[in-house]
């Protein structure tokens, strides 16, 4: 996987990510760039965190699992990337309350940052299959990330929630169009 392909996956799992700090963004009365950079840092750690964690799972079933590596990129990926388009096309999301006294509430962002990098995971037992290079991977992953989520608190406190729909639409387009070229190539189809 080249740093390009790389690059857009760290931005489709950074989506959801972005789409929560817009939300946050939306709460703030004033841009606290205190309370943006606290946000962008739990979004882009956990990124980081939990794509290492699907490595060290994948790396324990290699053995097992390299005849069908590439169908299970393709699945996972498509997966992930089919659920954010149907969460943007279905609408629905659960509101995020704002606190009255401005203050983050440290419990519900470890718990919004777990739940934005679940799919990390999932992505991150592909990379073993794939021998992905997963340092470098997940420091990308975490960079973008945390200025993604960084940006998105910016975009929300400036102008609402118009971009979070588009940019969840586009995140779930690339990682299905990434699974896609993944299976293609390992089935030769396609040569890159």
């Amino acid at each position: 996987m080249g740093f390009v392909e790389l690059f857009l996956v760290a931005v489709g799992l950074s989506m959801d990510a972005f789409a929560v700090s817009v939300c946050k963004g939306l709460c703030m009365k004033h841009l606290d760039v205190r309370q943006a950079l606290v946000i962008a840092l739990f979004f882009g750690g956990f990124q980081a965190l939990m794509p290492l964690v699907g490595w060290a799972l994948g790396t324990q079933f290699e053995q097992y699992i390299t005849p069908v590596d590439h169908w299970i990129a393709f699945v996972l990926l498509a997966f992930i990337g089919g659920k954010m388009l149907w969460d943007a096309f279905r609408g629905g999301e659960e509101e995020l309350s704002c606190p009255a006294d401005g203050k983050l509430d440290l419990r519900e962002l470890v718990m919004l940052s777990v739940a934005t990098s679940i799919d990390a995971l999932a992505v991150g037992i592909t990379f073993a299959f794939l021998r992905v290079d997963i340092v470098s991977s997940v420091a990308l992953i975490g960079a973008t990330t945390f200025v993604l989520a960084l940006a998105g608190v910016a975009v929300g406190h400036r102008f609402g929630a118009r971009y979070e729909k588009p940019a969840t639409i586009v995140g779930g387009i690339v990682l299905v169009l990434i699974g896609t070229k993944i299976l293609l190539e390992h089935l030769g189809l396609i040569a890159f």
